[in-house]
């Protein structure tokens, strides 16, 4: 590692969270210098440490990981920090009167004895006393920053824990580390416990422990589960730790009686849940069999409507759909799921047009743009995002809902697609918002991937047993019509396909190396199936099941964006940290966030509709990067638009290529899916069959036949630790099978 000295001379570029640009001149001449450098501005004297990196468009550049100022050594130096805006209120002339009258004293006066700056002609007491005011502030940030960088800490994570507790931040971390995990949304347990170590922390510390038994239910939870089993959390909770399991379990009761979890005890051993999770599912399971149960339906036996319903729509309704239709018009609660081309769709719409026959109104919506908008394709009416349709909006980092239990839903019926989709917060929300004697239809593929955030809710409302299920089973697109359902059907049954003949839509292309897979990538999506297919590059996605690798989504975007969004002299561009985004990237929002603005506009730019929110897997194209204004301008694929401050673009990555898990809820004209190798827990039969699913036109896999037809035989499907479907028995006065 090198240091480079030198003052600052201009900055050229900086994002929010202080990723910086800028030219230091030094001894040797100007250097450009690339790094963290936030409350650092033109005209001081910095020492930086680093490394000198040569960037392929930039050139050489010092890139720094530790940034610390130093006090001007002689009066040039001085009076160019002073006259640079860095200190408000002092300009160049009045930087000049300062060092003239206290030479090389100067910034010892400004520090220790401030008064004595009312001695210079034009500050008075007042004006001294809020430049000392400005000097300390500065001082006591860049010394906190200094004093955090021996326990390792980032100059970006820093500047976050420092504008959380100010000076406080010594007592934190010399008496409590872990709170920084739970406090700073940057410092994950890993982090605090590195920290608490250099600060000589306790290893047996109940603060450790407790902060590792937060961490664990929140990493778990990521993975799906609303509990985890007591004794198999203390087995991994002592292999983190390396302490002896008695002192975790010793700790989890305390932490109960708090609240800052919950445990309950059953026949096969203690569940322990985050705090909120026994309760949402509880919660849940009242409302639906209170939904149930205070829904007033029709005659159980009198279907005679249902062929003249027929003859209105113009088609005829099979057995199951049928049933789906009756039940909707008697049952508070309907469940109706199936796989593609079983008539869903269809199903939806002749529901519909019973209520419109009863002048009853409804309301449609599912959880992602992408679905809502395919939903009204297919129904010929208004729907919305559930978070849009509940009224979503924010204060400060807190999310709330105005629809809600005081303010409920107007609606005879609510129907929602892509039930699949919502995970167990989700469901509490939209369940508050619905009325006793409001009907609820959830439409959904139970087989689909589970839901990204916890819980495993359509399964478990379906196998509750407790609620009016419909499962339609009858493929109407036939196989010689559609390829991909065929095959659909096929994988979820277990069934290998046939990869030997290369059909309209689907088939495979049998590569054996990641590289050739990526050249046939670029390929296809820039010249092939734009010129054969008449479809754009927008239209075609890559999906792939992993993050990592050569074919995982990190490596497939770089390799994607650079060849078929390349730099240009006329295309603009940003960099964030490592990352490049440019005008005409596919990007994807990767965390939902409540207090980011968007507009959909129509002709001449007038605002047609406005709102709060932008989510975790949506998806859209940047149009315009302003350099200026430092905004990036985002158009979604539901043609929402957002301007993203240069320092939240953190919050987006390409989407050229994105993981299956990422997919659920969208439908895409064509989907690539580069199969090779990886990870057996990935490469499952329900992953398969959730991206091929994805695909309305074509399916092209590239890659190995075997290793596909290996995924259709690895049924393995990752258990989720959940209680739904116990706490709905429960709510219905049934035995519950567990605690």
């Amino acid at each position: 590692m090198e240091e480079l000295k030198g003052y600052i001379d201009h900055i050229t570029y900086q994002t929010e969270d202080g990723y910086t640009v800028m030219t230091v001149a030094s001894a040797d001449g100007s250097n450009t210098a690339v790094g963290y450098a936030r409350d650092y501005g033109t005209g001081e004297t910095v020492v930086l440490e680093g490394d000198w990196v040569e960037h392929s468009i930039y050139g050489k550049q010092f890139k720094f990981t530790a940034i610390r100022a130093v006090p001007p050594s002689d009066r040039i130096s001085m009076i160019r920090y002073l006259g640079s805006g860095a200190v408000k209120g002092i300009g160049e002339k009045m930087a000049v009167r300062i060092v003239d009258r206290f030479g090389d004293d100067t910034f010892r006066i400004m520090e220790e004895e401030p008064e004595r700056l009312a001695e210079i002609k034009g500050i008075s007491v007042r004006m001294a006393q809020e430049l000392a005011g400005q000097l300390a502030g500065k001082r006591d940030r860049r010394n906190a920053f200094v004093w955090l960088q021996q326990f390792g800490i980032s100059l970006t994570i820093a500047d976050r824990i420092y504008e959380i507790y100010g000076n406080d931040l010594y007592n934190v971390i010399k008496n409590n580390p872990y709170k920084l995990a739970e406090d700073v949304p940057a410092v994950g347990f890993k982090k605090a416990d590195a920290i608490a170590v250099k600060a000589g922390i306790s290893m047996d510390s109940e603060y450790r422990i407790c902060s590792a038994v937060i961490y664990e239910l929140g990493a778990l939870s990521s993975e799906g589960h609303c509990f985890y089993p007591m004794d198999g959390l203390c087995t991994r909770l002592a292999q983190m730790l390396a302490l002896d399991e008695d002192l975790i379990r010793q700790q989890l009761p305390p932490m109960a009686a708090d609240h800052r979890i919950e445990l309950k005890y059953g026949p096969e051993g203690a569940r322990v849940y985050s705090a909120g999770f026994y309760r949402a599912e509880k919660y849940c399971a009242d409302r639906l069999i209170g939904l149930r149960d205070s829904f007033g339906g029709g005659d159980p036996g009198n279907d005679d409507w249902i062929p003249a319903l027929e003859k209105d729509l113009g088609l005829e309704l099979d057995k199951l759909q049928s049933e789906a239709v009756s039940l909707s018009d008697r049952s508070g609660v309907l469940i109706l799921s199936g796989g593609p081309g079983t008539g869903k769709t269809t199903t939806i719409n002749a529901i519909i047009r019973r209520l419109e026959d009863q002048d009853l109104t409804f309301l449609l919506a599912a959880p992602t743009g992408r679905a809502a908008k395919r939903m009204y394709e297919a129904t010929g009416h208004e729907a919305k995002t559930i978070h849009r349709l509940l009224e979503m909006g924010a204060s400060g980092d807190d999310m709330f809902y105005e629809r809600n239990e005081d303010e409920p839903l107007e609606a005879d019926c609510v129907i929602i697609d892509e039930m699949s989709m919502v995970d167990i917060w989700l469901l509490k929300a939209l369940l508050a918002a619905i009325s006793p004697g409001c009907r609820l239809i959830m439409v959904g593929d139970v087989d689909q991937l589970p839901s990204v955030g916890p819980g495993q809710v359509l399964r478990d409302i379906m196998d509750s047993g407790e609620f009016s299920v419909v499962r339609l089973q009858r493929i109407f697109r036939q196989s010689g019509d559609s390829h991909i359902v065929e095959n659909a059907h096929k994988i979820n049954r277990g069934e290998h396909i046939d990869l030997a003949n290369k059909y309209e839509d689907f088939f495979l292309l049998e590569k054996d190396r990641a590289e050739v897979i990526q050249e046939y990538l670029v390929r296809l999506i820039s010249d092939v199936l734009p010129r054969k297919l008449g479809v754009t590059a927008g239209e075609i996605q890559v999906m792939t099941p992993m993050r990592k690798g050569v074919l995982g989504v990190e490596g497939l975007n770089a390799m994607l964006q650079e060849r078929l969004n390349p730099a240009g002299d006329e295309k603009a561009e940003v960099s964030y940290g490592d990352r490049v985004f440019r005008c005409g990237d596919k990007v994807m929002q990767i965390r939902n966030d409540y207090q980011l603005e968007w507009e959909i506009t129509g002709d001449h730019n007038i605002v047609l509709m406005s709102g709060m929110g932008v989510f975790n897997g949506d998806v859209g194209v940047i149009r315009q990067i302003n350099s200026y204004l430092k905004l990036a301008e985002v158009v979604f694929d539901d043609g929402r638009t957002v301007y993203y401050p240069f320092g939240q673009l953190d919050e987006l990555e390409l989407a050229y290529a994105v993981t299956i898990h990422k997919s659920q809820g969208s439908e895409y004209p064509l989907v690539i899916l580069p199969i090779l190798s990886g990870p057996e827990m990935l490469l499952s039969r329900n992953l398969l069959y959730t991206a091929v699913t994805r695909a309305k036109r074509c399916v092209i896999m590239i890659g190995s036949g075997d290793r596909i037809q290996q995924m259709i035989d690895n049924d393995h499907v990752q258990h989720r630790y959940t209680s739904l479907c116990e706490r709905i028995k429960e709510a219905a006065g049934g035995m519950a099978d567990g605690v």
